[in-house]
């Protein structure tokens, strides 16, 4: 059994709540969306093991899994903030062989993995999943609030962190395309929740009017 501080338990609980109260039944896709480094994975994973006993099925996912190809991603030379966020993973692939298909439900299958980033090549006869009609799968990435996506959740969760002070040149580039995504998608206006996650074991739920 998970132990988590009472805030970060707290949280998750009126999270957990929301989400069961709105969709109670079919099939729901969430997002934890957040800067790079925000905890998403951690938070994700916390989230589903606190949703279990709802009853549905949940599955987890995550966008390092569907990354493109590295010969369509800018090389070293070429990178840039901008082409970072635009260039760096394959929509078309998760939403064909992930998010439509769970939409869809019934017994069309899904991938919860659609590319092997180590081998740099699409995974090797991918796991097809199936599910009941009623199934909740959680996303965590970054970028999953861009125009292209903002249509496929049914909840999603902005984890708000300070930018990066990182002197890193990868961490420097992640932070780059961070504010190419704010400005291009202002995804805490469109997230339905918004969780201060600056310390990630006494997250803090914000409110809109408060920001």
């Amino acid at each position: 059994m998970a132990r988590w501080a009472p805030e970060k338990k707290d949280q998750l609980a009126t999270i957990v709540a929301e989400i069961e109260q709105n969709y109670r039944h079919g099939r729901t896709l969430v997002a934890v969306d957040g800067r790079h480094g925000s905890g998403q994975r951690e938070f994700a994973d916390d989230l589903a093991q606190s949703m279990i006993a709802l009853g549905p099925k949940i599955f987890r996912a995550s966008m390092a899994d569907f990354y493109l190809p590295r010969s369509a991603r800018p090389s070293v030379g070429e990178q840039s903030g901008d082409l970072l966020y635009r260039q760096s993973f394959d929509y078309s692939l998760l939403r064909r062989v992930l998010i439509d298909p769970f939409h869809t439900g019934g017994s069309t299958g899904f991938v919860l993995t659609g590319f092997d980033v180590d081998r740099d090549q699409p995974v090797f006869q991918p796991k097809w999943m199936s599910a009941g009609p009623d199934a909740i799968l959680i996303m965590d990435g970054v970028y999953l609030l861009r125009p292209e996506l903002a249509g496929a959740w049914n909840y999603s969760i902005w984890l708000s962190v300070p930018p990066s002070d990182s002197t890193d040149p990868s961490s420097i580039l992640e932070a780059k395309s961070d504010e190419v995504y704010i400005r291009d998608a202002d995804p805490s206006t469109r997230a339905n929740t918004i969780i201060d996650n600056q310390d990630p074991e006494h997250p803090r739920r914000i409110f809109a009017d408060s920001c």
